[in-house]
């Protein structure tokens, strides 16, 4: 089974060709092509993402990337009909304009075509990531196949740009909500964080480059000492910012009133322009804190077999190297899955990978009545 995939919820034009297979109770997916055109370098002036702008952008190139796509993949416009068995398309949440470019889109090909079309949730997509690099023992790690040696029930960390969530998986298309960002999602945290050091956009990755200046021999984040439940504290430095909602009893994020102590501590030091390295890292810090704690401690409520990353914000390394040494020392029977690094911000091979799931249980949408929801939630 071969599924176009696409995806222009925010500021990328993506499309990409999946190949699964099922035999008995193991599946294999492999990605014949995935194609990305990011806007980056069109909103770096802005400091983030023009709506109107990347709707305008998505128009011009979705044909482009889905020609390149099919043609990666072996595939033309004239014979995608017959060798496809669907389109896949991400149908929110997301900037309203720039899904209606995806959707439009699959609907007219869906059409042209006589193929199925069906809508992927877009957090449900970036879930998918994990399965796309997923492997059992028996196989090789660049095989690009993965199986469904992943355990249930699973709980995925989704964090990037516009949403920050812990979601449990009882299978495949059954998820839970278990909390989800009150205000700022973490990534849309971190860019502001940039934004105020003048550091660049997009905010994670530079303030992570940023952190990574930082050095202190023999410093690491289990030897910080505590100061309170919601803080910690750079002895060296005596840079302190709270972890917000850290000790609460529900696993809701709240990353709003970090950026705001951020924003006071810089305007109450007058050299902070020479320790840059040292508000990113404790920056940083202070997010991994908070998302590495509600994630294990919600898998030891729930006796989660397997943890996942998922999102733009899973590619920080600081944030998928501490993940790992907390789940080994505290919930060492969990299995835990990191997406390869080119799923982890959007792409169409993560929706093309969940839209297989969902071809299995004959799930599709009629063109006619698929729609964009760029509210939409997980169910």
């Amino acid at each position: 089974m071969k599924i176009l995939g696409i995806e222009t919820s925010c500021d990328e034009t993506a499309a990409a060709v999946v190949e699964g297979k099922k035999a008995g109770e193991y599946f294999t997916l492999r990605v014949l092509s995935n194609i990305i055109s990011s806007q980056i370098d069109i909103h770096k002036q802005y400091g983030g993402v023009v709506p109107e702008v990347a709707a305008r952008e998505h128009v011009l190139n979705i044909m482009p990337v889905i020609d390149s796509a099919l043609k990666k993949a072996g595939l033309t416009r004239e014979r995608a009909g017959k060798k496809l068995s669907a389109i896949a398309v991400a149908t929110g949440p997301g900037l309203i304009t720039s899904l209606i470019a995806g959707i439009e889109t699959a609907k007219t090909l869906g059409y042209a075509w006589n193929l199925p079309l069906i809508g992927i949730n877009h957090i449900e997509g970036h879930i998918y990531a994990n399965f796309i690099n997923a492997n059992s023992k028996s196989q090789a790690t660049n095989s690009k196949k993965i199986s469904n040696t992943i355990k249930f029930p699973a709980i995925i960390l989704t964090v990037s740009g516009g949403h920050t969530m812990l979601v449990s998986m009882n299978g495949h298309g059954k998820y839970q909500t278990l909390g989800e960002t009150r205000d700022d999602a973490a990534g849309e945290a971190f860019d502001k964080a940039a934004q105020l050091m003048g550091v660049g956009y997009p905010g994670g990755p530079a303030v992570a480059a940023e952190a990574a200046k930082f050095q202190i021999s023999d410093f690491r984040f289990q030897n910080y000492k505590k100061l309170s439940n919601s803080k910690v504290k750079n002895s060296q430095l005596k840079i302190a910012l709270p972890r917000p909602m850290i000790d609460s009893p529900n696993f809701d994020f709240s990353f709003s009133g970090l950026k705001t102590a951020l924003r006071y501590a810089l305007d109450k030091d007058k050299n902070w322009k020479q320790k840059i390295p040292s508000y990113a890292y404790e920056f940083q810090q202070a997010v991994i804190d908070v998302l590495i704690h509600k994630t294990i401690k919600a898998a030891q409520k729930y006796n989660i077999k397997t943890i996942m990353l998922a999102g733009g914000v899973s590619a920080n390394t600081e944030l998928r190297k501490q993940f790992k040494e907390k789940i080994k020392t505290q919930i060492p029977h969990s299995a835990f899955y990191i997406p390869k690094l080119s799923y982890t911000t959007d792409n169409a091979a993560m929706i093309a990978a969940a839209a297989y799931f969902h071809a299995l249980r004959k799930d599709f949408t009629p063109w006619k009545k698929i729609k964009v929801d760029c509210n939409a939630k997980l169910k």
